[in-house]
This record gives C-alpha cells, structure tokens and sequence, in this order.
C-alpha cells in the first residue's frame, strides 16, 4: 500500500486503533440512519492541514477537516456542520485520545 493510501485507509483497517461512538443525533443518509461511527487512529498524513495543538483543543474547524478522513462511515463537512455538538465533542475526544499516545493514558492511572 502505498503512503498516500495509508493516510486515507477505512476506518477499519486491520491493526490501526478504532473507536466507536453511539451518537445521540443520528445522522440522516436518505432512507438509512446512522447510529454509530467509528473514528481510527489518524496517520500523519490524515492531519495534513491542521494544527495538531489545534486538534488537541478540539477546534471545530480543524475536527471539520480530519473527521471525513478517518471516520466510518465517513462523514462529510456538511454533516459535520449540522452535527450535534454533543456529538461533536465525543468525537473530537476520541481524536485527541489518538494524538495522546499511551503514555498519556497510563498517566491517568
């Protein structure tokens, strides 16, 4: 696989951190329904554009440019814009637990 197709892998690729998130306003694809989304750990050429102090912050315009390029289903910026912020923050937690590392988590401990 090629560097450019790593950085824009699914969502669940095998070996690459995923969690998911039940949102708590679905979003509305024509007749389907999503409940849930799956946000993987980003690559660094997934956060190409973006500030990571900026993603850390979770900065709802750097989340708006990464989220459609790590999500599964994939998101787009429109549905990001009409998106929940409740959900948009389970979200841009989850991104900035993947920026964390492990140290940062067992840290917590």
């Amino acid at each position: 696989m090629d560097e450019q197709a790593k950085d824009t892998a699914p969502a669940t690729a095998p070996g690459i951190p995923t969690e998911t998130v039940t949102l708590d306003t679905p979003i509305q694809r024509g007749s389907k329904t999503v409940t849930e989304i799956t946000v993987r750990k980003p690559l660094s050429g997934a956060l190409r554009g973006v500030a990571l102090v900026d993603l850390l912050n979770m900065d709802t315009h750097s989340l708006h440019k990464v989220l459609p390029r790590i999500t599964e289903p994939a998101l787009t910026e429109a549905e990001l814009r009409k998106m929940d912020p409740a959900d948009l923050v389970q979200l841009g937690s989850k991104v900035s637990r993947f920026l964390l590392g492990k140290r940062a988590e067992d840290s917590d401990t």
